[in-house]
Parts: structure tokens; C-alpha cells; sequence
């Protein structure tokens, strides 16, 4: 079995890599380990963990997980949406340009800044909640909601794909979400919606998490 240790952003990516992502990857031979990345450390007490303020605390925790050599590869699972301006790349993103093509942008010069063979970076296009408009119906049925149904089934309707509902305030995928079902709590609706919905239509309704799962599986 190979082990891939994931820095992730919160609770709810950790559950996802831990409950949907591990079942699809284990019988391929990949073991996915979840570590939310640290936002503060203290002397005494546990660190605090989840959220991303700026990029240094992030390559921190990258060079601490680098270090474990029993690991066979190190990536991460951040949102593109509301990503620090300090990341690499940030700065010189393409405009205009595809969000996915933006978020290659940024994980390309991450990987040039990190620097290491075991080190592939992840963004999620815009955030996880996109994962979520693959399927509407099941986000409805979880949340036992089928009124609005009809308003975020249009919402997905109106991209070519999940990963391309934009990254503004007020239209991000999970504020959309919320407009209509406001019961919607991440860190359980979340992973439970995903994996109701399946990896595989996860992977072929978004294009760019395809292309990582796909990575995740030839390893």
C-alpha cells in the first residue's frame, strides 16, 4: 500500500479524503492521510488546526510532511476560492484565462517553489462545495429539501462544469448553497453528498479534480 499523505483545509476535506476518496484509492492500492494544515502553533496545548491565513504556515507544514520518507508522495487539498494572494503564483495568474486553467497556473509555480519529486499540489476549482453541484438532487435529498431543487439544479446548469460556478462572495458554490438550503453544514452534508454522488461522476462532471484522482490512482 502505498501512503499519500494530503495537507488539507478543514474538517470537511479531511472527511472527504478519509470516507470517499480512500474507498475508491485503497483497492487500487493508494492509502490517503489526511492532515489539516497547522494555522498556529503553540508551546503548550495542541496546535490550532483548519483555515488558511498566508502562505508561509502552509509551506511549513509541506517541508514537516516532506520529511516523513515513508511516504510516497505529498499533496494537498486547498480551495482555489479565497486562497491567500501570498501563494506562488498568485501574482502573475493569466487573465483572462479558464478558472482551472488559473488554478494549474498557481499549483505549477507551487511545485517550483516546494521544489521536491514527491510533492504534487491540489486546488480545488472554485472550492469543495463545486463538488456538490454535480449532482443537486442528492444535496436536496440530504437536507430534505426538494423545493430547491429547480433553483440549484439551474445554477449547475448554467456552467459547463461544477468547477467553473464562480469564485465571487456572494456566487460561490457554497453561498449558493446556502441561499437556498440554509440547514447546509459542511462538515456533514458535505462529504455525505459526495459520497452519495460517487467518485466517478465527481470525477467525469469535474475535469480538473479528475486529472488528480487520475495522478492519485497511477501512482
Amino acid at each position: 500500500m502505498k501512503r499519500v499523505l494530503v495537507l488539507v483545509e478543514g474538517q470537511t476535506e479531511e472527511r472527504f479524503v478519509k470516507d470517499v476518496l480512500n474507498e475508491a484509492l485503497c483497492p487500487r492500492g493508494v492509502g490517503l492521510v489526511p492532515k489539516i494544515v497547522t494555522t498556529k502553533r503553540v508551546k503548550r496545548g495542541p496546535d490550532f488546526k483548519g483555515g488558511l491565513s498566508d502562505y508561509q504556515k502552509v509551506e511549513n507544514d509541506l517541508k514537516r510532511l516532506l520529511n516523513d520518507t515513508g511516504a510516497a508522495a505529498i499533496t494537498t487539498f486547498f480551495d482555489y476560492y479565497g486562497l491567500p494572494h501570498d501563494f506562488p503564483g498568485m501574482d502573475t495568474r493569466p487573465a483572462p484565462a479558464a478558472p482551472a486553467v488559473k488554478a494549474r497556473h498557481v499549483e505549477r509555480a507551487w511545485e517550483e517553489r516546494i521544489s521536491h519529486p514527491r510533492f504534487h499540489a491540489y486546488l480545488m476549482v472554485h472550492e469543495f462545495e463545486a463538488l456538490l453541484f454535480t449532482r443537486p438532487a442528492e444535496l436536496c435529498q440530504a437536507l430534505y429539501a426538494p423545493s430547491a431543487l429547480k433553483n440549484l439544479q439551474g445554477v449547475r446548469n448554467s456552467f459547463a462544469t461544477p468547477e467553473e460556478i464562480n469564485d465571487d462572495p456572494l456566487t460561490a458554490p457554497s453561498k449558493r448553497i446556502r441561499d437556498h438550503l440554509p440547514g447546509y453544514q459542511k462538515t456533514v452534508h458535505g462529504p455525505l453528498v459526495a459520497r452519495r454522488t460517487g467518485i466517478e461522476r465527481l470525477r467525469q462532471e469535474c475535469p480538473h479534480f479528475g486529472e488528480w484522482l487520475g495522478w492519485l490512482e497511477n501512482l
